[in-house]
């Protein structure tokens, strides 16, 4: 959710990396940006855990890889 906020108000989340203690949002607002960014007009619950257990894992991968990193992003702008 904390992705997805930010991309969805058009933030620069190329820096940005989720702390378990930064948590900001309501439960209210998460469902509603879930349910937007999954893909499916009626969601159920299992294809709503489908699509954020995908996304953690996507995004896990993407703050530890070395060519998402800070230094890859000084030679690879964009990347």
């Amino acid at each position: 959710y904390q992705y997805l906020s930010r991309y969805k108000q058009k933030e620069n989340i190329d820096q940005f990396t989720f702390l378990p203690g930064m948590i900001k949002g309501a439960e209210k607002e998460c469902l509603a940006c879930l349910m937007e960014f999954c893909g499916r007009r009626d969601p159920s619950w299992t294809e709503l855990s489908n699509f954020t257990h995908f996304l953690n894992f996507q995004l896990r991968n993407c703050e530890k890889s070395v060519f998402c990193s800070s230094v890859a992003g000084w030679e690879f702008h964009g990347f």
